[in-house]
This record gives structure tokens, sequence and C-alpha cells, in this order.
């Protein structure tokens, strides 16, 4: 019974996956599923650790962070066993991507991560996505890793800010 649960849990994280044209973190997926009791979080962390180890989904880590999406033999093997899912969890899947899929989205397309680059200095790199490509992407060296957490902090709360600066001064013809 145990591996039929687990088994479940796993097509639930590629249904999810698979309806969205973004990744997803795994606190996102997490908060859904743990939100209606489907399972605990030990056990779907499991279940997320497998379906990556059978390369069923990709992962990318930023800033603590794991950034999901399914992968073409994670769409194949929820093609196959779709039916498996019960319309009930389908269709609060669904629901709930409709209700929140713009914040969602939000969440996962403003990114920011620093490394230290050399002794005492902190690459940052900032960007927005948007359907899988960079619209904007900065990097920026500081010497302090405390300035590197603050910018990357910062980029999610004044990136549309900076992006239209940007946009404004770079089209701005000089003549004017």
């Amino acid at each position: 019974m145990q591996s039929d649960s687990l088994t479940l849990y796993k097509l639930i994280i590629l249904y999810i996956l698979n309806k969205v044209d973004f990744p997803l973190t795994n606190a996102q997926i997490t908060n859904f599923i743990l939100d209606r009791e489907y399972t605990n979080y030990f056990t779907l962390q499991q279940a997320i650790s497998e379906i990556k180890d059978a390369e069923l989904i990709i992962s990318e880590t930023i800033r603590n962070s794991s950034y999901f999406k399914i992968t073409d033999a994670g769409r194949e093997t929820l093609h196959f066993f779709e039916a498996d899912i019960a319309e009930g969890i389908k269709s609060d899947i669904n629901s709930y991507l409709k209700e929140n899929k713009y914040h969602l989205r939000q969440e996962v397309s403003i990114l920011a991560d620093y490394y230290e680059d050399k002794k005492n200095e902190f690459l940052t790199r900032c960007f927005v996505r948007e359907q899988g490509s960079k619209i904007v992407e900065i990097s920026l060296n500081v010497s302090t890793e405390e300035e590197a957490s603050k910018i990357c902090d910062n980029w999610k709360k004044k990136s549309q800010e900076i992006y239209a600066f940007l946009i404004k001064t770079l089209l701005l013809d000089e003549n004017q």
C-alpha cells in the first residue's frame, strides 16, 4: 500500500509540473500538497527525490531554493499513468493553478543569486525570466557577502522599477 501511495504522490507532482510552462519551487509544490493533506512532508520529499533521480524532473538551485521542471521522460510517464490520479485530485490541481498561476509564475520569474568569485569579491546575478527566456540580466561585483545578499533581496522588490528605468534610459533619444 505504501508503494502505491508513493507512486500516486509522484504522479501528482508530475501532473502539477506538466500543467505549468515555468518551473515551480519545492516550496510551491510542498505547500499545495501539504495544504490539502495528501501526504506528509517527508514522504513528499522522498517522492520528489525519487522522480528527480529517475530524471522525470530536473532541478536548478538558486539561493537555497530548488526549481523543478518536468522532463520529456516525465511527460511520457505521466501520459501512461495519468489515469491513476483521481479526478478529484486533478480538479483540485487545475483549480489551484487557475487561481494562482500568475502569483506562482511571478514568484519564480524574478531571481537573484550570488557567489564568491575571488577573495573579498562576490558576483551577484539578478534576472527576470519570462516564458523560459531572460528579459533582463544584471551582474554586479561587490566586496562583501552582506552587500551581495542585500542586492539579491532587493532585486525581487525593485526589479520592475529597475527594468523600466533601464528601458527608458537606453531608449531615450539624446536629441530630446
